[in-house]
């Protein structure tokens, strides 16, 4: 039910204005033009990439049970139509903008030291580490010998700061249970998503999207209180994207900083001209101080912003109609900012 109420809730955000298929590149984190697009255009930063491996077939199954259910129509053509009688109260909270399942690595880490710290403690160094990543493996090692887990108090002091930070955590309870019991130590092996379902009476996608919820909010807790939880903090370097542009668009941003023109850049990267728009699109959604005003004035961003709201659209080609003068580059960064307060 809650892979179902995230669907929906996307599909509504969407406004009917794009396929059946666009939750699901959405979902997986797809680094499509288009799909980065509809990220600023429609503010889907938090769905995206929350389910990196999600199958064509279980995104299937759920929309033909939500088009069973009458919440959805689905055309041949791939367009579709919600009904009004879907409740989707409640939602889980995500990041998966800047997360992009590297949320996973985090828990990787912890699990093997957690595990690591339990054997220790009962006096058996041998055993089969939960996670067989020979990179995670090299960064544990390296982490308990760094903060000299032999000594007897780096144990207690990493518990201390997991029960105070998931306490601070506005996470679903049922979520932090899920993640709690993920945990394996010393003859305790932690719970398979399979248990999990079973112990908790819901289906395992939904599960797995309680445990991600849960990390996202524990992440953020941990990375903005470096003080107070210094141990975590380590544990959780890198995992946060503060820049989240993609390679390629990073590289265009660099050239545009150091005052070069769309055209010399498209010319010396040898891309179309559309992708080094593309490029400056994604820009102007993740960086708050990128100035649009370039680009466009704003009495042409008002139009725009009018536009949507008398209109109720953000389909471009009938913006396009509507804002002849506007080129399709102008109208998608007007979209991509989201409003004229942030444009400057």
């Amino acid at each position: 039910m809650i892979f179902q109420q995230i669907i929906w809730q996307i599909f509504h955000k969407l406004k009917e204005e794009r396929t059946i298929s666009a939750p699901f590149h959405l979902l997986r984190g797809k680094r499509s033009g288009q799909t980065i697009q509809d990220v600023g255009i429609f503010h889907l930063h938090q769905y995206f990439g929350i389910l990196p491996k999600l199958s064509r077939q279980k995104y299937d199954e759920e929309i033909n049970k939500l088009i069973d259910q009458g919440f959805i129509t689905v055309f041949e053509n791939g367009d579709y139509t919600l009904a009004n009688n879907f409740i989707s109260d409640n939602l889980l909270p995500f990041d998966g903008w800047h997360y992009r399942g590297n949320e996973h690595l985090f828990f990787a880490r912890l699990s093997l030291i957690v595990q690591s710290l339990s054997h220790k403690e009962a006096g058996v160094m041998a055993f089969i580490p939960i996670q067989k990543d020979p990179q995670v493996q090299k960064w544990v090692r390296n982490f308990l010998i760094s903060n000299e887990y032999q000594g007897g108090t780096l144990q207690q002091q990493l518990l201390n700061e997991i029960l105070i930070s998931l306490e601070e955590a506005e996470a679903d309870p049922i979520a932090k249970e899920v993640l709690i019991k993920r945990f394996a130590g010393y003859k305790i092996p932690g719970y398979t998503w399979q248990q999990l379902s079973i112990y908790e009476n819901k289906d395992e996608m939904d599960i797995q999207l309680l445990y991600i919820s849960c990390l996202h909010t524990w992440l953020n807790i941990i990375t903005l209180n470096e003080k107070d939880f210094p141990l975590l903090h380590k544990i959780a370097e890198d995992i946060r994207i503060h820049i989240p542009l993609s390679d390629s668009a990073f590289q265009t941003a660099q050239l545009f900083k150091e005052g070069h023109s769309l055209e010399n850049i498209s010319q010396y990267r040898r891309l179309k001209m559309s992708t080094i728009e593309d490029h400056i699109v994604e820009l102007a959604m993740n960086d708050p101080h990128f100035s649009i005003n370039q680009f466009i004035s704003n009495e042409e961003m008002e139009q725009v912003l009018t536009a949507v709201e008398d209109y109720d659209t953000r389909k471009l080609k009938v913006l396009r109609e509507i804002l002849p003068n506007l080129s399709y580059f102008q109208i998608r960064l007007v979209l991509a900012r989201g409003d004229t307060t942030s444009a400057t």
